[in-house]
């Protein structure tokens, strides 16, 4: 891959009510251009932990494929995966390292080795680390320096934002993507990637709270003099105010979801009073009419539980009285009416809805001015994070590319001969006897190929789950 060309990065968001994947790359300007997008109704994930491996599997796929449709000249190989769950912990750690040659400014390998050092740190048993932060740094007696690169010192020490999780789900997760036919490159908190994709460096120096409502969770972030102070995953969200409904009001699970989306308010006294939702019976039943502020008033206790939570979590980090930046307010949760007031209501803090077209230059930017996609943006903006500063390198044979074809002008284009092909790329016969010679097929090639490369990849699989426990300790 050329240095000056932009590598094609795949955010996949793993739900638990939807898997959203986002192909894109940066332009000369440094926006996103989205290539692909694709979504897929979740199974087989509660509360962001895998409950059911094929059926995580089917959805993954179906959502990479409906990326490619939307982009047919797109090959999706490698992806960037977000991560939640209740399961999620973290902590602040803190180390320190002497430097062996001090005669030499400090460089980035003496902070990879200090990060490095980080993973001897004792964590839970059957806990693993999944993402380090570093917060900010001590050069010998220099405190709070933000980046120690370029500087002179003996002693270098750093404080550090550890975020863990249970071994066997994110087993699961990485299972499940490599079963799909895919690579992950890393695993990113969900909260961090949202954070990303509607932050800005205002934000960051103001300090802010990116409060992400999914499905199954609602994740924080916690960001306070340029760095990150707290992230927490509450066991609340979308899926519960789903239940909430359908319990108190007596309607299927698919209405009561319906009802949320479509006429769904955060607070019960802007609902109107005298209007009323009609519900089809069942078998033969007579309809049922369901007030709009009931329904309003159920949604509203849900939600004042999480955003109890949320001020408990900010004051855990001495904090609810010193986010001037207030709530920004991602994920699927952030469209209901009226909720940034609630927001306000509880926490004492300003809110507003995070969109995450500020970073987006153009293609599908209409679809994706959603809060509900914020961390799939956000996850492809830390894959380029990575990459501009050399922590990931990409491989022509394994990274994400779009088929490009060169228009020669026809006054202009050579005669060129067919190249010869290897037995692997020639066509089979299709009929027994003298045929008459056919020219390269290379559609029928490209079919042929991805026939093999799935058997391939059956095969594979049924021959490792044979030793399913040994390969896990080794991916680990």
């Amino acid at each position: 891959m050329s240095k000056r060309e932009q590598p094609i990065i795949v955010g996949l968001d793993i739900g638990t009510t939807k898997v959203v994947a986002i192909a894109g790359r940066k332009n000369a300007f440094g926006k996103l251009e989205i290539l692909g997008l694709g979504r897929a109704d979740s199974a087989g994930v509660n509360h962001g932990v895998v409950m059911n491996i094929e059926q995580c599997i089917a959805t993954i796929e179906q959502a990479i494929s409906r990326c490619i449709d939307s982009n047919p000249d797109l090959e999706i190989r490698e992806v960037y995966v977000g991560i939640a769950g209740q399961h999620i912990r973290s902590l602040q750690t803190r180390g320190e390292r002497v430097r062996a040659n001090t005669d030499t400014e400090i460089s980035k390998e003496d902070i990879d080795l200090l990060i490095k050092d980080q993973h001897q740190t004792y964590i839970p048993a059957g806990d693993q680390i999944i993402d380090i932060v570093p917060q900010d740094y001590i050069v010998d007696n220099t405190p709070f320096v933000v980046n120690p690169i370029g500087m002179s010192g003996i002693k270098i020490g750093g404080n550090f934002h550890m975020i863990t999780g249970d071994k066997n789900a994110i087993r699961n997760i990485r299972r499940c993507v490599d079963r799909s036919n895919l690579r992950t490159l890393d695993l990113v908190l969900q909260p961090l990637a949202s954070a990303q994709a509607v932050m800005n460096d205002e934000d960051l120096e103001a300090g802010v709270a990116i409060v992400d409502i999914g499905g199954g969770t609602t994740d924080m972030a916690v960001f306070y003099d340029g760095m990150l102070k707290h992230t927490a995953v509450i066991p609340f969200a979308g899926v519960n105010i789903t239940n909430d409904i359908r319990n108190g009001l007596g309607v299927l699970r698919a209405q009561a979801e319906q009802m949320k989306v479509q006429f769904g308010n955060a607070l019960a006294n802007e609902a109107p009073a005298n209007a009323y939702i009609t519900i089809p019976g069942l078998r033969g039943l007579q309809p049922k009419e369901i007030s709009v502020r009931n329904l309003a008033h159920i949604i509203e206790a849900r939600m004042r539980e999480i955003l109890e939570c949320v001020v408990i979590n900010l004051k855990q980090a001495n904090l609810e009285k010193q986010l001037y930046g207030g709530i920004i307010l991602t994920g699927g949760g952030a469209q209901l009416a009226n909720i940034t007031h609630l927001t306000s209501f509880t926490t004492g803090l300003g809110a507003r809805i995070g969109y995450p077209n500020e970073h987006l230059a153009g293609g599908h930017s209409a679809a994706l001015q959603n809060p509900m996609y914020a961390t799939c943006i956000g996850l492809i903006l830390r894959g380029y994070h990575d990459f501009e500063t050399g922590k990931l390198q990409f491989s022509d044979g394994n990274s994400n590319y779009v088929h490009v074809q060169a228009d020669i002008p026809k006054a202009q284009a050579p005669e060129i001969n067919p190249e010869p092909q290897t037995p692997e790329q020639q066509p089979e016969p299709e009929a027994i006897g003298p045929v008459t010679p056919a020219a390269p097929s290379p559609q029928k090639d490209k079919q042929r190929n991805v026939q093999v490369k799935k058997l391939f990849e059956t095969l594979k699989w049924k021959f490792l789950d044979m030793f399913d426990d040994d390969l896990e300790d080794k991916q680990l």
